[in-house]
């Protein structure tokens, strides 16, 4: 089964967690790949996906659009005078969901992050149809973001398959401590699990 992995902000640590959840599918015995259809900027987070994954596809494959400025897609793709062909990376997804098991998409910053005119991550997630995972950044002010995030998905008739709090600092207070019992409290979507900071092993929670 195929995911989309989204987060609170464009700080929350999406290719970290999909690049530690793409190794617990390795140790599985699973072959999973990481797609980040969209890079802005640097292209690191792809080079990291792809080193993640089972192999046997380049970082192009993984990554079809890479646009230089690192801005959100649709003023990167302003600023580079270019035009974002959905069709020809919905061509690079499906090229990849026929050679793996599991594909996990990973969104561009946060869930209505620009794409294009009228076209944000949460639209294209949803043309996918995918399950979303919601990376959070375990903080002060996670709460309204996290449950916003999780609301918008259900109410495009999405599943939201759970939540994972990343501890991106190793530093903890009481609302980092707190966070889960309560979003346990405003919402049925599970917490799946909290990576802590510096945590190179997760086991894979679905």
């Amino acid at each position: 089964m195929n995911f989309f992995i989204t987060g609170t902000d464009t700080d929350a640590g999406k290719t970290y967690v999909t690049c530690l959840l793409l190794e617990a599918l390795k140790r599985e015995g699973k072959r999973a790949v990481g797609f980040k259809p969209f890079c802005c900027g640097d292209r690191m987070d792809a080079e990291h996906l792809l080193q993640a994954s089972a192999g046997g596809v380049s970082v192009d494959e993984v990554n079809p659009l890479w646009l230089k400025v690192p801005a959100a897609p649709y003023a990167a793709a302003l600023m580079e005078n270019r035009v974002i062909d959905f069709g020809s990376i919905r061509a690079a997804y499906d090229h990849l969901d026929g050679q793996f098991e599991t594909v996990l998409v990973e969104g561009a910053g946060g869930w209505e992050v620009p794409l294009a005119p009228e076209m944000t991550v949460a639209d294209y997630a949803q043309n996918l149809g995918l399950p979303v995972i919601v990376v959070v950044n375990n903080k002060l002010g996670a709460l309204n973001h996290a449950l916003l995030t999780v609301k918008n998905i259900q109410a495009r008739g999405l599943v939201c398959a759970g939540i994972i709090l990343n501890y991106v600092r190793d530093e903890r207070d009481p609302a980092s401590i707190s966070n889960r019992a309560v979003l346990a409290s405003f919402s049925e979507v599970p917490v799946l699990a909290e990576v802590m900071h510096g945590e190179t092993e997760i086991d894979w929670p679905l």
